[in-house]
């Protein structure tokens, strides 16, 4: 099922100051609305997925799941700043009638929830039954539940915390250092800066799973050889994947935009003092062997958002587990339903 397209002629203020001169946002939506919205599932998703959460997250949205369309009216917006379709550096400027590249202004998770309730406005959605984040789609879903507490019902939140951390933040910058060390990476084309790119999204993998899963899925059996091993062909068939169907320049932006969250900023108070205006009920879920975004995020979030329940699930999977482990995932989200 191809994406829907939402244009919005008005000017698109941007939380730096800058403004887009119009937006564009690329949808999927599944099943049909009840009236009062109560029916309503939203789901936010992470750095390089899309709107099309039926592809990405088979196990748990799709007839028969937990998450079904013949129950549910869901709906995954492709975030600002991304490349599948909404507004982003691969979409045109309608100033210049050209690609923005690197002349798209920086953006921040609170802008993608404003693009975000310009989508929610035109469908008419009175209500979010429940809204669902992992990684960097809980830090989307955590800013929306503080900007429209009235809108959001319930969250489901994964491998995801308050803030983005300073290991999150430096991980980030390594992957934009290589980027930009490839020095195509600027320039005005579709394919700039993929050997960069390449490189960034090697240095993602180590992070998204850890030390025991690759020894135990990458190991190699020839203990003589001295080159071409496994792994190296596993973090290189992972970078020539993600070259293929992401953009370098997208890349960069979006992790600048994930090192802007800390749900406190301009809020003239803390963390917990923010956690706690988030008064609706929330499922966490933390994976052991996370080393991207650890349990002890999460279990920072159960200490101080008031109406928490906190499972933690024992996987090897690293923080991918959020996206893998879709049956013991499933089983916690039905029953917490």
């Amino acid at each position: 099922m191809s994406a829907k397209v939402f244009h919005s002629k008005a000017e698109f203020r941007l939380e730096s100051g800058e403004s887009l001169p119009e937006l564009q946002i690329a949808y999927h939506t599944y099943g049909n609305m009840l009236p009062d919205g109560s029916n309503v599932v939203w789901i936010c998703h992470a750095l390089t997925a899309n709107s099309d959460v039926t592809d990405w997250w088979t196990g748990l949205v799709g007839e028969g799941k937990v998450i079904d369309p013949n129950r549910h009216f869901i709906v995954c917006a492709n975030i600002l700043g991304s490349c599948y379709g909404t507004s982003g550096p691969s979409t045109l400027n309608p100033v210049t009638g050209k690609p923005w590249y690197r002349t798209f202004p920086s953006i921040t998770i609170r802008d993608m929830v404003n693009a975000h309730i310009l989508l929610r406005q035109h469908l008419s959605i009175p209500a979010i039954s429940l809204l669902v984040g992992g990684s960097m789609g809980g830090y989307q879903a955590m800013e929306w539940a503080l900007m429209e507490p009235d809108m959001i019902k319930r969250l489901f939140l994964l491998c995801t915390g308050a803030a983005e951390s300073a290991w999150g933040i430096a991980i980030h910058t390594a992957q934009r250092l290589a980027i930009e060390a490839d020095h195509t990476w600027e320039q005005d084309t579709p394919h700039a800066g993929h050997k960069g790119l390449k490189a960034a999204r090697a240095i993602g993998m180590v992070t998204y799973r850890n030390y025991q899963t690759f020894v135990r899925t990458q190991s190699d059996p020839d203990k003589d050889k001295t080159d071409h091993f496994r792994a190296s062909s596993y973090i290189t068939y992972q970078g020539d994947k993600l070259v293929k169907r992401f953009n370098a320049q997208t890349y960069w932006l979006l992790s600048k935009a994930m090192d802007s969250h800390n749900i406190a900023r301009g809020r003239h108070e803390d963390i917990t003092t923010s956690l706690s205006h988030i008064q609706q009920p929330v499922l966490l879920i933390g994976i052991t062997s996370d080393i991207l975004c650890p349990p002890e995020e999460q279990q920072l979030l159960a200490q101080h958002l008031p109406k928490a329940t906190y499972h933690e699930i024992d996987s090897s999977y690293g923080h991918d587990g959020f996206l893998i482990e879709f049956e013991k995932i499933g089983n916690i989200l039905q029953d917490w339903i």
